[in-house]
C-alpha cells in the first residue's frame, strides 16, 4: 500500500500523492525568487532536458523577475544511455559561451546523465553554470553534482506528473504521484 494519500480522480496507475500542486506552486516560486535574488539583473540561460523538464522550466521562468532567455537539449533516453552511453539528440540554439546557464530538471537519479551534461556545457564556456532540480532523489546518486537549487528530497520511489512520466504517459498531471504496487510489481520494481 502507498505511504501517500491516493486522489479520487487519479489515473489507476498512480497509488498515491507525493507533491501536490500547490506544494509544488509555492517551492517553485520560491526557487524563483532565489534565483531572481542571486542573478541580480544578470541575464541567463535556462535550459532543461527535453521532454519532462519542460513543465518545471516553464513554472520557473515565470517565478523568475529578472532577464532569461530559454533553450532545450535533448539527450538519449534513460533505457538508451544505459545500454549504449549518453548522446546529444537535439543540440542548443543558441551559443552559451560567456552567458550565465541555468540547467532545469525535473528530476536527478544517479547523476550520470545530468554529470555528462554538465561537462558538455561547461566546455562551450559559459560564465557560469548552476543546477536547479524540481526533485532530487540522491539514495542513487553516483555523480558528485553541485546542485544550487533544490525543490525536494524524495524517496527511493518512481514517480510520474508534472513531467515525469510512465512510458510517455502521465506526464500531464498536475502533482507528483506514486505507482500503484500492482503497476509497480508488474514493472518489476515492487
Amino acid at each position: 500500500m502507498s505511504r501517500f494519500p491516493r486522489s479520487q480522480d487519479a489515473p489507476p496507475e498512480v497509488g498515491g500523492v507525493f507533491l501536490t500542486e500547490p506544494a509544488i506552486r509555492a517551492r517553485v516560486a520560491e526557487l524563483g525568487a532565489r534565483i531572481a535574488d542571486d542573478y541580480r539583473l544578470r541575464e541567463i540561460v535556462l535550459v532543461t532536458v527535453l521532454r519532462g523538464g519542460v513543465f518545471f522550466l516553464a513554472d520557473l521562468c515565470r517565478a523568475i523577475d529578472g532577464p532569461l532567455r530559454l533553450d532545450f537539449i535533448a539527450i538519449t533516453p534513460y533505457t538508451e544511455a544505459r545500454a549504449g552511453g549518453v548522446r546529444i539528440t537535439k543540440d542548443l540554439d543558441e551559443d552559451i559561451e560567456g552567458k550565465h546557464v541555468l540547467i532545469v530538471e525535473d528530476i536527478i537519479d544517479t547523476g550520470l546523465t545530468l554529470n555528462y551534461l554538465v561537462g558538455v556545457l561547461r566546455a562551450r564556456g559559459p560564465a557560469s553554470l548552476e543546477i536547479a532540480v524540481l526533485l532530487d532523489r540522491d539514495q542513487r546518486r553516483i555523480a558528485d553534482l553541485p546542485i544550487a537549487y533544490r525543490g525536494f528530497q524524495m524517496p527511493d520511489t518512481f514517480v510520474v506528473g508534472y513531467g515525469l512520466d510512465l512510458s510517455g504517459r502521465l506526464r500531464n498531471l498536475p502533482y507528483v504521484g506514486t505507482l500503484a504496487e500492482d503497476v509497480l510489481e508488474g514493472l518489476g520494481l515492487g
